[in-house]
């Protein structure tokens, strides 16, 4: 009997997903694309993924470069669909209970949903049920289709009417002459009979819906030409008539006998955690698992969750769990390309991880590139170009090192760009807010920070008409004191960078006011601009941090 688990040889190349924060910008889906790039060349099965829609500026790019935008996903949790459970192990309403049998045998399984023409459940049914029919010996009723008969006699066509056969059972099992004294038959009977010639003329004589001749025995040519002219369905087998009728009523659909249609199922796409509460909760043996559309796609029990697959990823531009994607904790790191700061984070292997101070996570990669010898093509040297243009401001934020100039003067070559005119006019397209709510502008480019066994929020996001603030700063100032509280923050902060103007102006809940002042002075307040401020990274957090870890 074959195993429920996975099956030998029938691995294939795991997928890959690599992914920036949870608040995507330029360098973070620039290297999400070239890093999945890379290491498709160098044989893995990578993806670029986003883990929330992409800003103006970054659409920008890829529109420039004919980049197709990375496809979103919303966690990395395990899911059922990540699991090795049987699949397609289901029977139609209109097979048999012969067929349910054989299904459940040849699975071990003791139960096997039935499912209508569009694989939508309809019932379940199993041992249980089938050994309840098998009990009560009824055999008086018979709800089949004719080829169900068939292959549960192992018998043979003879003649073909109709493929529903529907009536009361009735075996010639004991004298002709009584049987033809006491015996009425109609249109409505199934006739269970061998070689007595004069019983299978009364009922053809009758009309009746169906003959089964047991014994292997020939139909005699009147008595098949008087059937024909009175639409008699007959089949015949090589099985005695006990033998027919001790499994005869295994011939009749599975709807006859099937539970209703309020089955427990569970989706596909569930959380794996999710399905355990369920089972534990419920301790039912096997569960069907149906898709988006309502369709049966398998069965699961609770023991598949040995065989559960952990989605590998790789991170960069991050390596902050708070930053990163919901259900990281069940996901495999397998490597980490960054430029930021290095956050508490443990894996459960040791794995790759690429850390430099350097302007943008994309010069990283550009080293890789050269390291592995495979050349850049002209729209991933745009992407790559783009994410270190965004975080270093096109070349002028504090966090711009040499590496950077001289990694975007080669991307610019490859690309074919002023970089500078193409910069400034990216840069452009992103900053303008319109028709974007305030909680849009917020979490545009925001990353939560752990300080001790606590927690801040810092909004970053490029404009060049500080107005759009401004005209409501109260509103602004509303929402950061309510997300501050909602979430749990000491406060949360937005910095409004003006790239042309050479500074930010930052904006703050009420937690953050005392912080703040010690780093900006006592002139302080909302929208205060701090000339030469550009960098979160450099400039922003950790003086944050420094003045907390003080207190």
């Amino acid at each position: 009997m074959p195993p429920i688990g996975p099956k030998k040889g029938s691995e294939k190349m795991e997928k890959v997903y690599v992914f920036g924060h949870r608040s995507p910008d330029t360098d973070s889906v620039g290297a999400a694309i070239s890093l999945a790039y890379l290491k498709r060349k160098l044989g893995v099965d990578a993806v670029p993924v986003v883990l929330s829609s992409v800003n103006r500026e970054s659409k920008y790019a890829l529109d420039y470069f004919g980049v197709p935008e990375p496809m979103f996903i919303n966690d990395v949790k395990i899911k059922i669909k990540d699991l090795e459970y049987t699949k397609n192990h289901s029977i139609r309403i209109t097979n048999s209970i012969m067929d349910a049998y054989k299904k459940m045998e040849k699975a071990e399984i003791s139960k096997v949903p039935v499912i209508d023409d569009k694989k939508h459940i309809v019932g379940i049914i199993n041992m249980k049920d089938i050994a309840s029919e098998c009990i009560s010996g009824k055999r008086n009723v018979v709800d089949a289709k004719y080829n169900n008969i068939i292959n549960t006699l192992g018998g043979k066509e003879i003649l073909r009417f109709d493929e529903d056969i529907c009536g009361n059972v009735i075996t010639a099992g004991y004298r002709s002459s009584t049987f033809l004294d006491e015996i009425r038959l109609s249109q409505d009977d199934v006739l269970i009979v061998g070689n007595r010639y004069s019983i299978i003329e009364y009922a053809i004589l009758s009309k009746v819906k169906l003959i089964v001749l047991t014994g292997g025995f020939d139909m005699k040519e009147e008595h098949l030409k008087l059937a024909r002219k009175n639409g008699v369905n007959i089949i015949g087998t090589d099985m005695g008539t006990l033998e027919t009728i001790k499994v005869f009523d295994f011939c009749n659909s599975v709807s006859t006998i099937m539970s209703g249609n309020d089955v427990l199922c569970v989706h596909d796409y569930d959380d794996l955690s999710d399905f355990v509460a369920l089972a534990d909760k419920t301790r039912y043996s096997y569960y069907p698992v149906l898709n988006k559309k309502g369709q049966y796609l398998g069965i699961i029990r609770f023991s598949d969750i040995e065989f559960s697959k952990r989605k590998k990823v790789i991170l960069v531009d991050h390596n902050s769990l708070e930053q990163s994607a919901i259900g990281l904790d069940e996901a495999d790191i397998i490597e980490i390309v960054d430029h930021h700061n290095i956050s508490p984070m443990s894996t459960k292997s040791p794995i790759i991880f690429r850390n430099m101070p350097v302007g943008s996570t994309n010069t990283i990669i550009f080293g890789m590139y050269k390291e592995s010898g495979i050349a850049i093509p002209k729209d991933i040297a745009g992407m790559m170009l783009s994410g270190i243009l965004s975080d270093t401001l096109i070349l002028t934020s504090p966090t711009t090192t040499d590496i950077d100039r001289r990694v975007v003067k080669e991307l610019s070559l490859i690309c074919g760009v002023d970089y500078e005119k193409y910069g400034m006019d990216m840069l452009k397209a992103g900053t303008s807010l319109k028709g974007k709510t305030k909680e849009e502008v917020l979490y545009m480019d925001f990353k939560t920070y752990p300080v001790n066994d606590d927690k801040i929020g810092l909004g970053n996001i490029l404009t060049t008409n500080i107005e759009d603030i401004e005209e409501d700063r109260d509103g602004y100032i509303e929402l950061l004191n309510r997300e501050s509280d909602l979430g749990g923050y000491v406060f949360i902060a937005l910095y409004v960078t003006d790239f042309i103007k050479n500074g930010s102006y930052v904006y703050y809940s009420d937690g953050g006011y005392d912080i703040l002042k010690n780093i900006y002075g006592e002139n302080l307040c909302e929208g205060y601009f701090l000339d030469g401020v550009l960098s979160r990274k450099k400039q922003i957090l950790p003086n944050i941090l420094r003045e907390m870890e003080n207190e």
